[in-house]
Formats: C-alpha cells, structure tokens, sequence
C-alpha cells in the first residue's frame, strides 16, 4: 500500500536507503534524493558506478590496513617514509587527519576500531596481532600510540603497551595530550594535532 506521506513507492525505498548513512536523517534524505531526480542520467550513471567501484575494487593495505587501491598503500609504499616508526591509530579518518598537519612522517597501522567491551569490541576484534608481528620481524625502532584520549582508547593503549612489552629495544611513545580528553582525533584541529605528534612522550603503563 503506497504511503500517505510520499508520491511514489519508489521514491520512499529511496529515501530509506539514504537515511541509513551516518547522520542522515528522512528529510535530509528526501533532500538529496529529489536533487538526483533533477540531475542528467549521466550524472547519476557516474555517482552510482563510483560508488559500486568504491565497494567492489577498494582494498586494505596488507601492511598497515589504510584503505588503498593497490595491495600495499601509498604511504606503506613510499621509500621516503621513516618505516622504523609506526603511528598506531583507530581508523582511516585519523590518518586522513595526522597527514593534514604535515608534522608525521613514518608509516601507521590502522586498527579498525578499539577494544570497547560495551560495544562487544575485544582485543581479537581489531588489528593489534598484526602490530605485534610488524614490531616482531625486529625493524621498528618506535610505536606511537594516537588514539583518542577517551577511556576506551586508553584502555587499548595500555593493552597495546602490554603486548610490545617483550620487544625492550622498541620505544613507546604516545601523543602529548593537548587535545581535550574526551575528544576523537579525527576532528581536532590540524596545529593542536601536529604539536600533540611532535610534542610526544614515552608511554608510562602503569
């Protein structure tokens, strides 16, 4: 039975779909789609294709676990990158937001999240066996812990800490805390996020 509240039943699925992206809500939704009604067939072709390829074809660096289109990363894979030092962060978007500040310049592991048992996240649940296998094979000189000062990603820093513990020839450091605790990385501003990577000390697990 069609709703009340739209014209067309296709309209509606539309309008649904959309509103389940990440601060979507129907009427912005509704927006987005009555502006894609307007647009050229050929438009909307190009925007669907992308997005199907950005599904189908993106992959994972077998390194660092970035989003990237080859096996191994651009970052992972630029020979003027500091590969002795590793900055461990929660997601694509902290990279995105470490290398806007211009101040980093050695290679990240991704973990694809932090251990968050509220959220039914464990150590198992995230990519930190791969960081204890990068720091094994004996070439890292420094992990940086950069996850966001909130108490789960403190949790998962001191767990990271314990883990590394055996490798003593490997320095663990952690971003100076000038951002605000609480905050998520990702949108903390570009100076106060490159100050906290230069400005870091050692990692104190106690």
């Amino acid at each position: 039975m069609l709703n009340q509240q739209y014209p067309s039943q296709l309209l509606e699925k539309a309008v649904t779909e959309f509103s389940r992206l990440p601060g979507i809500g129907r009427k912005t939704a509704l927006r987005l789609v009555l502006w894609m009604l307007r647009q050229d067939d050929a438009d909307i072709e190009q925007f669907t294709e992308a997005i199907a390829a950005m599904k189908h074809e993106v992959k994972y660096c077998h390194q660092c676990h970035n989003i990237s289109d080859a096996d191994m990363c651009p970052i992972c894979a630029d020979p003027r990158r500091d590969a002795t030092t590793i900055c461990v962060v929660e997601n694509i978007q902290d990279v995105m937001a470490i290398e806007n500040t211009q101040q980093y310049k050695g290679v990240y592991h991704v973990l694809g999240g932090i251990i968050s048992p509220m959220d039914g996240m464990g150590p198992s649940d995230i990519e930190i066996e791969s960081l204890v296998e990068r720091v094994a094979e004996g070439d890292i000189r420094e992990v940086i812990l950069a996850l966001s000062p909130t108490m789960e990603g403190d949790t998962t820093n001191f767990y990271i800490y314990r883990k590394l513990a055996p490798y003593s020839d490997v320095k663990i450091s952690i971003i100076a805390r000038g951002i605000a605790v609480g905050n998520e990385l990702e949108y903390t501003d570009e100076v106060t996020l490159g100050r906290s990577i230069l400005n870091r000390t050692l990692f104190e697990g106690k």
